[in-house]
């Protein structure tokens, strides 16, 4: 009868090596494979560390646990330590290409025959582990790579792992450069940004390889072989490995939200857990790509449907004040609403809806400009979307709802107050039941934005606040309402600039100042970086421009020179006809008390 539990403290090389019938695999539950550069060499420099202080004793690399209750599938489920085991296979995975590299090249001589021997020995045992061979089959393998074919160290079954066949593809490379040529490329990517973490990290390793002598590759596979361990524990009871992937795992990072309610959705999945799994990656693709935009990652998706889910509850308006605290979302979806975990079919539908909707939406203008304010405004916006079909979201029904947002949110740059006061947090939590109410139309929930704009502040403090204002987001906003009151597009891409029409800096700016009316420094200081002295500007126009006279940036005439002329931006285009070749400080206030109207107009 197999025991509940069995704990042994193992050298990495014994942890690793496996019979031809045992396999590790990764649960279905489990993260995605995330460990980055930054851990690598941490890993790394731990080991250097340790070989340098030619210490005696192990070098321990913490805890693994494995649920081995599939015995007739000979499988360890990896339930913690998946992150260092994988990264344990890149790494050496990376010294067995060195130490064959090292072989191939070494002089058979009697002077390096012992260190041949020793690199060799090594290999060998690298090739033992990451293709489970005992001495014949790595004498086989040797002599002919495509012995390999077949035989698997690792199953990846996770279902928040986009690349599962990635370090596969690594291991089975015969050669660096056939890995290279092998693995995934993400589109849209540049330098090593197009590979995956496992790449890059098994290529740190490779890297740092290289920069070693035989003599420092020989000893550092000794050490990493046989004089690192961890603590390996099977557990035969699957219920009790699980409570310990809900803890923290070894290395004292936590699970992501994530991860541990996609593992009580997964457990509740029923037989046909392929079904879940399918929907469950189809989601997390999704996300991955619009994380990759800087618009969400999974554990918001979770957030945004728990604050539809709140909004809509008996209990979230208490003698009619909305309850703003905010639970964590393990707490609520774990304990606080558990029941919503019983049907995962149906939380991965709505989960994909979100992830669906900000696919549609992320492009649009006034998305891009909303998010320049307060990332909480996702939580409210999605709020109020969710509610309607995929085909009968517009980018009408998203403007008409994300000014009212954007409104607000001007606001909170104006004053001198948090989002967490009752006039901001308060009232969103409050309106966010409006939001999710299918049966409230667009008009009342603008008058409640209306109603409470009006009696909370006051137009001519806003406006004060806004010929002094001196950050960069409201130039956005003023850009978007001069496009919307000529009916002319508006948009903005990833590089644009803001644009000091007079500029900030610069060789000239002794003379531009002179001549612009400006007595002292500091004058200059305050009255430069006002709304009006800024635009929106293409970054390589307003690099060729951003320190010139303003008669420059304006011209019309010059064909070869960039400037005012070839931009995108409405502003920016309508000052090439300016009545002036001088941008003064009158200029300047003129067009800040211009800007300071259009906002307020906005705003009230």
């Amino acid at each position: 009868m197999a025991k509940d539990i069995e704990p042994k403290l193992k050298f990495i090389s014994d942890y690793l090596t496996l019979n031809e019938k045992e396999k590790f695999v990764i649960p279905e539950y489990q993260r995605g494979y995330s460990w980055n550069i930054e851990q690598c060499d941490k890993l790394w420099q731990d080991i250097e560390d340790f070989i340098d202080r030619n210490n005696e004793d192990p070098y321990f690399f913490g805890t693994i646990i494995e649920d081995c209750s599939d015995t007739e599938a000979n499988t360890l489920k990896l339930i913690d330590g998946q992150q260092r085991t994988t990264t344990f296979l890149l790494l050496i995975k990376a010294l067995q290409l060195k130490l064959q590299e090292v072989s191939d090249k070494a002089v058979d001589d009697q002077d390096s025959k012992k260190l041949l021997n020793a690199i060799n020995k090594n290999r060998d045992t690298t090739l033992k582990i990451l293709f489970k061979a005992d001495d014949d089959k790595v004498y086989e393998i040797l002599e002919d790579w495509n012995e390999i074919k077949g035989r698997i160290l690792l199953d990846n079954n996770s279902i928040n792992e986009l690349y599962k066949d990635e370090l596969q593809t690594i291991i089975s490379a015969k050669t660096f450069i056939e890995a290279e040529e092998k693995v995934i490329k993400i589109p849209r990517k540049q330098k090593d940004n197009k590979y995956t973490n496992h790449f890059r990290n098994f290529k740190f390793f490779y890297n740092k390889l290289c920069d070693y002598d035989n003599t420092r590759i020989k000893l550092f596979a000794d050490v990493f072989l046989k004089k690192c361990q961890v603590i390996e524990i099977k557990s035969w009871q699957t219920e009790q490995a699980i409570t310990m992937f809900n803890s923290l795992n070894s290395t004292g990072m936590p699970l992501s939200d994530a991860d541990i309610i996609s593992a009580q959705m997964y457990s509740n999945a029923g037989e046909n857990k392929n079904e879940f799994n399918t929907q469950w990656e189809s989601i997390c693709k999704l996300v991955s790509e619009l994380n990759s935009k800087k618009i969400i990652d999974i554990d918001s998706v979770l957030q945004e449907y728990m604050y539809i889910c709140r909004a809509k509850s008996k209990e979230y308006m208490r003698s009619g004040s909305p309850d703003v605290t905010t639970p964590g979302l393990r707490n609520y979806y774990t304990i606080i609403n558990k029941d919503i975990l019983k049907n995962p079919y149906e939380l991965c539908s709505s989960f994909s809806k979100i992830a669906h909707i900000w696919d549609k939406i992320c492009y649009y203008p006034i998305i891009k400009l909303l998010l320049k304010f307060n990332e909480n405004a996702k939580i409210y916006l999605i709020s109020y979307l969710f509610k309607f079909e995929l085909k009968d979201i517009t980018e009408k029904t998203v403007c008409e709802i994300a000014e009212c947002f954007i409104r607000l949110f001007t606001v909170l740059e104006l004053v001198e107050a948090g989002y967490s006061s009752n006039n901001f947090k308060t009232f969103l939590f409050g309106v966010n039941v409006k939001l999710v109410d299918e049966f409230c139309s667009i008009q009342e929930i603008k008058d409640d934005f209306n109603r409470h704009i009006l009696e909370t502040w006051n137009k001519e403090e806003l406006k004060s606040a806004l010929l002094e204002y001196e950050n960069n987001i409201l130039v956005f906003l003023n850009e978007y309402l001069y496009a919307k009151s000529k009916k002319l597009s508006f948009n903005f891409s990833e590089t644009v600039n803001i644009e000091h029409i007079m500029p900030a800096s610069g060789h000239n700016i002794e003379t531009i100042r002179k001549d612009s009316g400006i007595e002292t420094k500091q004058e200059f200081d305050s009255i430069v970086n006002r709304l009006g002295n800024k635009i929106l500007l293409e970054e390589n126009i307003n690099k060729s421009i951003s320190n010139e006279w303003f008669k420059t940036k304006k011209q019309s005439s010059v064909n070869d020179k960039t400037g005012y002329k070839d931009s995108k931006y409405n502003i920016a285009k309508t000052l090439v006809s300016y009545s002036s070749d001088l941008w003064t400080v009158n200029d300047i206030e003129k067009a800040t008390n211009k800007a300071a109207d259009r906002i307020i107009d906005f705003i009230f």
